[in-house]
């Protein structure tokens, strides 16, 4: 069972109703193993678009690849929403357009500039250092993939990583030197993700990748990159990304696309 909604959380919620679809339905824990987890069983429950799940701490939080995602209280966002895609296309463009709700809304919110890293980080600063991620998980085995959990997880305070990653993670209040209000933060995210997706349903997807492209600009047009597939170890430089979100990159000999996978940008990282 749902705990109850914090004033903080109840009153940024409040803020924003305005801007919010009328269906969204939000569930707050204060202890959960994962939202995106919980949303998935809701899913197969036949819960609607817009249902909610945010976390003041996670136990057993991940994230892309099976990776656990440092979740304690107080200190991050942890937050999952229910979308149905217009169409099995679309799913490899949610991640960016989740990504794009994710950095413009810490942007707005407290003046602190992101960018993007292909194909689900939230990056500042050179090096790259990790502020935040997405993790995109369908709902049920059906191919047309009609509901996907679209999970989303922020460092607002520097607990929200572990010691040994501070060299490569980052968070909100770190880059600020002040503290971040972390309800409005959640709010705003939940209000840009669910726009996004809109977009996308009206097939405005031109305008999304065009969005993302000026965020994560510093990772394409030729930036070299290397990445692992069956082949082994492979390497090239970046010259897009495709229509439906895939990373374009050059091997020296052919195009490639690449949909998913782990990519190691050399002079960002």
């Amino acid at each position: 069972m749902a705990d109850r909604l914090p004033f903080d959380f109840a009153a940024a919620l409040e803020s924003a109703r305005s801007r919010l679809p009328s269906s969204v339905s939000v569930h707050f824990f204060n202890e959960i193993g994962s939202t995106n987890d919980f949303a998935l069983s809701m899913a197969s429950s036949g819960a609607l678009e817009g249902t909610v799940v945010f976390a003041d701490r996670q136990t057993a939080g991940r994230g892309r690849r099976g990776r656990t995602w440092h979740s304690p209280a107080g200190a991050g966002i942890y937050l999952s929403c229910l979308v149905r895609p217009a169409h099995p296309g679309a799913l490899s463009l949610l991640s960016l357009a989740a990504g794009l709700a994710t950095a413009s809304a810490i942007t707005a919110t407290t003046g602190l500039p992101l960018e993007l890293k292909w194909p689900n980080d939230v990056v500042v600063g050179r090096p790259w250092r990790k502020l935040g991620g997405i993790l995109c998980e369908a709902a049920g085995s059906d191919p047309r993939i009609s509901v996907v959990v679209v999970g989303i997880g922020v460092n607002v305070q520097p607990a929200a990583y572990p010691p040994e990653l501070q060299n490569r993670a980052t968070s909100i209040e770190a880059e600020l030197g002040r503290p971040a209000d972390r309800a409005q933060l959640s709010v705003e995210i939940l209000v840009r993700l669910l726009q996004e997706v809109a977009r996308i349903r009206e097939g405005d997807r031109a305008r999304v990748l065009c969005d993302w492209r000026r965020l994560g600009h510093a990772g394409l047009a030729d930036e070299p990159v290397r990445w692992q597939d069956q082949g082994g170890a492979r390497q090239g430089v970046v010259k897009d990304l495709d229509d439906d979100g895939a990373l374009i990159v050059w091997t020296g000999t052919r195009t490639e696309r690449l949909f998913a996978g782990e990519v190691t940008w050399e002079r960002m990282t």
